[in-house]
């Protein structure tokens, strides 16, 4: 079997890409077959490489591809978690799937439609540039149908309270493209930009312990990567600043679902996103994200057809082994909607191919021929 790495800028490490064909449907036996991928994979010099994407060519008529994202855990190489997504392996994805020849080559104005399998989104991929080994992209996560903002709340409100290590943090947990959780750095004693970007191991254990509690909300394990969690403030240049973790530590920058999701809970009147960006005044056009990486923009596109109010209704507390859960007035009571969401500027460098020695016997045939050949002279 033939294995492609390709990286995302801003991504915390490249994507191991592999043809979902040539697997086994099944979980465990999938599973079994990541596994052997992956210690082959640090044996030759690949353990930081812990995103590994599953495509193959769509069987739907509206999709060119499947994709379906596998995070590798650290500690062990059969440590996975399944339940997110990730923007930056998708458009990996995109390319290696354009070198191996499932998808045409890509040239500028292309379009890729992904098929999200692990949570049923829908991603168009536009070529802006096609360099050798670079291809720069136009990512917009659309929605079939207008989602109200009341199915983006897992918690069904707009604010929670987490406890964690014995103090009690409020935070939004909005589900776009991933779920997030995510928290005001000034209520973690974070003043500032500055701060936040050179904060250390301290905030690292806050959130980590808070994401673990977020997880624990929703049933999920807490050792697993989702929910993520990023802590925000304003921008020192306006918009807002957001400094995340990864899968171990501290992001590089922001996941291009965390942007999707951190631009669509900005527009969810009462989310702690929506405060801090009134509080930034930064208006209705395209949320300018500022990260430790560099600088982005996120456009969030939403139906407002009436006005968006805010209820104070009290609060209830949700009991969890070792966590409390107290949810915070604030609830999402309008009828808007997320009807996209879009970000421009990405761009994915091709770092090659190579065989892999252990799932040789899932190789096409032709590809094991031709690679018998090629040894042969």
């Amino acid at each position: 079997m033939i294995g492609h790495l390709a990286h995302a800028a801003g991504a915390p490490c490249p994507t191991f890409v592999l043809d979902a064909a040539r697997l086994p449907r099944e979980e465990t036996a999938l599973l079994g077959h990541l596994t052997e991928a992956r210690r082959y994979l640090t044996s030759a010099g690949g353990a930081h490489v812990l995103k590994i994407a599953l495509v193959e060519p769509s069987a739907h008529p509206m999709f060119d591809l499947d994709y379906r994202f596998v995070q590798a855990l650290p500690g062990a190489p059969d440590r996975f978690d399944l339940r997110g997504s990730c923007g930056h392996s998708a458009l990996a994805s995109v390319v290696a799937a354009a070198r191996s020849g499932m998808l045409p080559r890509l040239v500028p104005g292309t379009r890729v439609r992904i098929r999200v399998r692990n949570n049923g989104d829908s991603v168009v991929c536009e070529v802006d540039r096609a360099e050798r080994d670079e291809v720069g992209f136009t990512v917009t996560f659309v929605q079939p149908r207008p989602v109200p903002f009341t199915e983006l709340l897992p918690t069904g409100r707009t604010r929670t309270v987490l406890e964690a290590d014995g103090r009690r943090v409020e935070v939004s947990m909005v589900a776009s493209a991933n779920t997030y959780a995510f928290v005001d750095a000034r209520s973690l004693q974070v003043p500032d930009e500055a701060a936040l970007f050179t904060a250390g191991g301290d905030l690292l254990r806050r959130l980590e312990s808070l994401r673990a509690a977020a997880a624990e909300l929703l049933g999920w394990p807490p050792g697993g990567a989702f929910p993520k969690i990023a802590a925000v403030l304003p921008g020192a240049a306006g918009g807002i600043a957001a400094r995340a973790l990864t899968v171990p530590g501290w992001h590089p920058s922001l996941a291009l679902t965390g942007a999707v999701c951190l631009g669509t809970a900005a527009r969810v009147p009462g989310t702690v996103p929506w405060r801090i960006t009134h509080e930034a005044d930064a208006g209705d056009g395209p949320l300018a994200i500022t990260t430790p990486g560099g600088r982005t923009a996120v456009t969030a596109v939403v139906s407002l057809p009436g006005t968006s109010v805010v209820s104070l209704p009290g609060t209830s507390v949700v009991s969890l082994p070792g966590t409390s859960v107290v949810s915070l007035p604030g609830t999402a009571d309008g009828d808007g909607a997320l009807l996209w969401s879009s970000v421009a500027g990405k761009h994915v460098t091709f770092q090659g191919s190579f065989a892999l020695a252990p799932l040789s016997h899932l190789q096409f045939e032709e590809v094991a021929q031709c690679l018998a050949l090629s040894g042969a002279g």
